[in-house]
């Protein structure tokens, strides 16, 4: 096993010492999903005023609501009551420093190897991505009656923008 993550595995003793979650339900008791960036300036409940246990929290690279976003959400809508979704975008994010082929590029100088590139969904708008992503949710017939709505949150003032 490696030594790495030493400074991890001793906070999750410090953190099990104090468990204060054991018998907790696992559905949001707010009924909402929260999709956003797995950037490290946002903390989702935090920004919401939320609690652990209030909303689930799906991230990703962009905060994009991908074919996995859906079946996550899915999951949440029919199995765990959720009835709200928020996608939440945000300025400054690094996947908005250039198009898929530049953020390839710069992760080829920084030793990641060649091959097949995956999709990053770069884009220089985070307003235009929520609403297209919001849509994408709106139009899911699977999904059924959810409340989908779309914010831009700003990680030099805190605030959320709404914009679909």
């Amino acid at each position: 096993m490696s030594g790495s993550f030493d400074d991890e595995l001793a906070g999750n003793d410090r953190f099990a010492r104090t468990f204060a979650l054991a018998g907790f339900a696992g559905r949001p008791s707010k009924g909402l999903a929260v999709v956003t960036c797995m950037d490290v300036r946002i903390e989702p409940l935090s920004i919401l005023g939320l609690r652990v246990g209030d909303a689930i929290v799906i991230r990703n690279g962009g905060g994009r609501v991908t074919d996995d976003v859906v079946r996550s959400l899915l999951a949440a809508r029919w199995l765990l009551g959720v009835s709200r979704a928020m996608v939440v975008a945000h300025t400054r994010c690094g996947l908005t420093a250039g198009s898929d082929a530049e953020l390839h590029a710069a992760m080829r100088d920084a030793g990641a190897p060649g091959g097949a590139a995956p999709v990053l969904l770069s884009s220089s708008d985070p307003a235009a991505t929520v609403r297209a992503d919001v849509g994408r949710l709106r139009a899911s017939a699977e999904l059924g009656d959810i409340d989908v709505a779309g914010y831009v949150y700003d990680v030099d003032t805190g605030r959320l923008a709404t914009v679909a």
